[in-house]
């Protein structure tokens, strides 16, 4: 249901400063849950959320923005609301850890329309 971590691909543009590491999503598991009402529908979508880490990975909720929806708002809020479960590592600066601001994907894929069969 989500992407571990940003990639360049998902943002508009990369200038990543040599020695610097950007944070990465620890979670085992997403902890976005998939709207019912829009996975029995089988609808799909991803959103891109702006987040703010600190230098020991703690998210700052408050500064969570949509920068670009799915264009359904079940699907959007589902995204913000996991925020808060997000675990990260922090980003690095030549190994010292540092706080960021950065885009990361959240995708909805539904698995019957991903060829991966049915899931509860």
């Amino acid at each position: 249901c989500w992407s571990g971590q940003s990639s360049p691909e998902d943002e508009e543009t990369v200038d990543v400063e040599r020695g610097f590491e950007m944070p990465v999503a620890t979670n085992a598991e997403s902890p976005v849950f998939y709207p019912v009402n829009q996975f029995e529908q089988e609808v799909e979508g991803s959103v891109v959320l702006r987040l703010f880490i600190t230098e020991d990975g703690t998210i700052v909720p408050e500064s969570t923005q949509v920068v670009e929806t799915s264009g359904i708002p079940e699907l959007d809020s589902a995204a913000v609301a996991g925020v808060v479960e997000m675990d990260f590592a922090p980003a690095r600066r030549n190994g010292t850890p540092v706080a960021t601001l950065f885009l990361q994907p959240v995708h909805f894929r539904h698995p019957a329309r991903s060829g991966l069969g049915e899931q509860p």
